[in-house]
């Protein structure tokens, strides 16, 4: 591995991990023998081929995780691929609980890389389901009627970000709870922010 490759907001981020330290360490390690350039996105080590991303090294409380953007288009073969909700449609995981199990499906990990590399280069796309039957909450129509910039906000987010928002804000069976809900985001939204952003 050359270190050239090796971007210093990664070894940032690495520093600064207080858990899956040594799990991110070679995730990385194996990620950077695939050939693909190093970057930090949403706040965590992102890998891409050709300026598009390929997979994404994340943690959570009882997991860490490889990431692939276009997981869904892969084959799969040792059935490893987590979808992580029901409405991520593209993205899937591999679930690491510690570094040896990382070390174990090395080149298992190598050969799902390179698919997801090919999968880029062949240009090929996931079909996203159009859901259309995503209602914007009363409260939320209410905030956009007495500040039309959030409206306009609410707009320019991903439809992805629009979909997270509308869910979590329709949750609640109580309008109180909704209400505040979306007063409680509403900066987020007009920052631009995603939900968990």
């Amino acid at each position: 591995m050359t270190n050239s490759r090796m971007n210093p907001k990664v070894d940032e981020f690495l520093s600064k991990a207080k858990k899956w330290k040594e799990e991110y360490e070679k995730l990385r390690d194996i990620v950077l023998d695939c050939e693909l350039a190093e970057e930090i996105k949403w706040k965590h080590p992102c890998y891409m081929f050709d300026n598009k991303n390929i997979v994404l090294i994340h943690g959570f409380k009882d997991y860490c995780a490889l990431l692939f953007h276009k997981g869904a288009l892969l084959q799969d073969p040792h059935r490893i691929l987590i979808q992580q909700t029901e409405n991520v449609q593209a993205a899937r995981q591999i679930r690491f609980t510690n570094v040896l199990e990382i070390v174990e499906m090395e080149t298992i990990l190598k050969d799902y890389i390179y698919e997801a590399i090919e999968v880029e280069k062949a240009g090929l796309e996931v079909n996203y389901k159009k859901n259309t039957e995503i209602i914007i909450p009363e409260e939320l129509q209410n905030k956009f009627n007495e500040v039309p910039a959030l409206e306009t906000a609410f707009e320019v987010l991903t439809p992805g970000r629009q979909r997270a928002y509308i869910l979590y804000f329709s949750q609640p069976k109580q309008a109180k709870t909704r209400q505040s809900r979306v007063e409680k985001y509403m900066q987020q939204i007009l920052d631009g922010k995603g939900l968990n952003d």
